[in-house]
């Protein structure tokens, strides 16, 4: 049996939100069955690029993007009421799109902020300069050092852990200067980029008759060995930069400047 088409009162009700002005009912009328022609176009198209990600997949998806999954939605919201009694499918609606808005401004936010440290990974630094751009300041962030002790580190693919500590260590003895945790930080993910993009460039282009994977596996010792090598050059350039303006101590301004993969 087909399913009843829209109530022309509900979408006259919704419509409304869209417009300051009143809606006639013939108008009402004419925008159910535009909606039900805009879904007879969309729904054969999300079925066709459901099946193209999934030919096994038995269920209607949005092959366009991830969305919030709508029972663990519902479920956080009903935690968090006080004086009703449930959520409703068009709260949870609500609340998915509230919440995919608020993550797509935030990443806009933290795209930028990285784009302008010209490094392609999101760092906890770039996110709290997100959150002080849309009005959102770090507050908890002290609570979560004192809890959060455990070194930072970057698994070199070879075998072993480069941390925050081997960076100071070696700025120490090689660049003849310290270094703020900050910027050895970023240095470590720098580090961890620029290994990431080698290998992405290899899957992409490697065209030499064997399994790219190989070459992989070549990279990956191969950045174990140079691992300490990379970090050595990059302390000792940007402690250069420092002491050219006159600074006591390497900071994350000398990091970002330098192109890692000179």
């Amino acid at each position: 049996m087909p399913a009843k088409p829209y109530a022309p009162s509900h979408i006259g009700s919704v419509a409304s939100t869209y417009t300051s002005m009143r809606i006639a009912g013939a108008v009402k009328e004419s925008l159910v069955n535009l909606v039900c022609e805009e879904l007879d176009r969309l729904v054969p198209m999300m079925e066709a690029a459901t099946l193209d990600n999934d030919a096994e997949r038995k269920t209607l998806d949005d092959a366009q993007r991830t969305r919030l999954n709508y029972n663990r939605t519902r479920e956080l919201m009903i935690d968090r009421i006080e004086h009703v009694e449930s959520v409703g499918s068009a709260a949870v609606q609500g609340g998915i799109e509230h919440l995919e808005k608020f993550l797509s401004r935030l990443m806009r936010h933290c795209e930028e902020a990285a784009s302008r440290d010209r490094v392609s990974t999101i760092k906890p630094r770039h996110l709290e300069i997100a959150l002080h751009s849309i009005g959102k300041g770090a507050t908890n962030s002290e609570e979560g050092d004192d809890e959060q002790q455990e070194e930072e580190g970057i698994e070199v693919q070879g075998g072993g852990i480069i941390t925050i500590t081997h960076v100071k260590s070696m700025a120490r003895s090689h660049a003849k200067m310290s270094i703020t945790d900050e910027a050895a930080e970023d240095l470590l993910f720098t580090y961890g980029d620029m290994v990431s993009e080698l290998e992405s460039d290899i899957r992409k282009h490697a065209n030499l008759g064997r399994d790219p994977m190989y070459f992989i596996d070549s990279v990956n010792r191969l950045s174990a060995l140079m691992a300490f090598g990379w970090i050595r050059r990059m302390l000792m350039k940007a402690a250069d930069n420092a002491r050219e303006r006159g600074y006591s101590r390497i900071d994350i301004e000398q990091i970002v400047h330098i192109d890692p993969f000179e």
